[in-house]
């Protein structure tokens, strides 16, 4: 068994944006200016914009339309590798109990916020992720990042010491997620067309984390970025949205960054680097990224679902034939999150070791 507070790797100290947020900046400090990357702003109108695909995750569980939502599915995964799920039967109070929550703990003063701070030599707590120099470019965000399950490799300082309103809603939410997860893991196997239960037995008592993002106001939104671009090393994420007014979130899709406008109440879903691997390239992770404003805040809750640790990973038999050989190495899932914990974001880089 793994350590406790050692499985996300570690990540530098660094300063708090939303304190510094709070100043009366008129220009952000250097070390969050990106210079060389594509601008935040999108200048088409949202009515022209390509949209990410919405699933109905009513149709999928109907006899009468499963079918076709699967085929659905398929294409979303394949094409675009995000989709928003609709109807995914967790019901509004624990969505809106969650998201008030954790509204409430950013809005704590710092010195009760660094109760939970990470510790030296881990990344799993309120700070920031990924930081590994301290002379690489900073995001223009906070985050409280948490292991959720499975229950024994929670770090003992954290979920069980938050304060008893945030923590019954995460452990709620938690519950909730993982079992919507695993329904979506199923119709994923349908969509794939690989053997029963190949894809998710892999999940069955995975590793799920949750990351809280805060992207406080930014004087000079076009300079900064909330959360670098990059590709999810996790088996599927979702996504929720606290404020479905504030846009955030863009995609990469064919060259284009591509805004998406979140669907109330629904989870906004993306593959991950394991089930790229697993669909032997089928389905692809997508480079993504988070942008700021100048007026609002945004919030966003994350949450990883992922192997368990002691599997390895690699393509599904099921999808090898003469036709379609393997693509990936085989893998120790334990491996391949240490690896990717470990560095910096940056874009899709961290699958291209596993091709073979």
């Amino acid at each position: 068994m793994e350590p406790k507070g050692t499985i996300l790797g570690k990540s530098l100290h660094v300063p708090n944006v939303q304190e510094l947020a709070k100043e009366p900046l008129t220009t952000v400090p250097p070390r969050y200016i990106h210079p060389d990357q594509d601008s935040p702003i999108i200048s088409s109108l949202p009515s022209s914009r390509p949209q990410v695909p919405i699933i109905d995750m009513a149709r999928l569980l109907s006899q009468d339309s499963v079918h076709s939502e699967v085929e659905n599915l398929h294409h979303a995964c394949r094409d675009w590798g995000f989709f928003q799920l609709i109807n995914h039967e967790v019901s509004c109070s624990i969505l809106e109990n969650v998201k008030k929550e954790t509204q409430e703990f950013f809005k704590l003063g710092l010195e009760e916020k660094n109760k939970y701070a990470q510790k030296a030599g881990d990344n799993e707590g309120y700070g920031q992720a990924f930081v590994v120099s301290e002379d690489q470019k900073l995001d223009w965000s906070d985050m409280l990042g948490i292991i959720t399950l499975p229950s024994h490799l929670q770090s003992p300082h954290l979920l069980p010491k938050l304060p008893h309103p945030f923590r019954d809603a995460i452990e709620e939410y938690s519950r909730e997620v993982e079992k919507t997860a695993l329904k979506t893991l199923t119709f994923l196997e349908k969509a794939l067309k690989i053997k029963h239960d190949e894809l998710k037995v892999l999940f069955l008592d995975g590793l799920q984390v949750m990351r809280m993002n805060y992207y406080p106001p930014c004087p000079q939104p076009e300079q900064v970025i909330g959360i670098t671009p990059h590709a999810d090393g996790s088996g599927i994420t979702f996504l929720l949205q606290v404020d479905d007014q504030v846009e955030g979130l863009q995609i990469k899709k064919d060259g284009i960054w591509i805004p998406v406008v979140p669907h109330p109440n629904a989870f906004i879903v993306n593959i991950g680097d394991v089930t790229q691997i697993i669909s032997n390239d089928e389905y692809k992770s997508i480079e993504h990224r988070a942008v700021v404003n100048s007026e609002k805040e945004r919030i966003s809750i994350a949450t990883f679902v992922n192997p368990n640790l002691g599997v390895e990973i690699g393509p599904a038999l099921s999808l090898i034939t003469p036709q379609t050989p393997v693509k990936f190495k085989r893998i120790a899932y334990g491996d391949h999150l240490k690896n990717y914990m470990s560095k910096e974001l940056k874009s899709k880089s961290n699958i291209d070791q596993y091709y073979i």
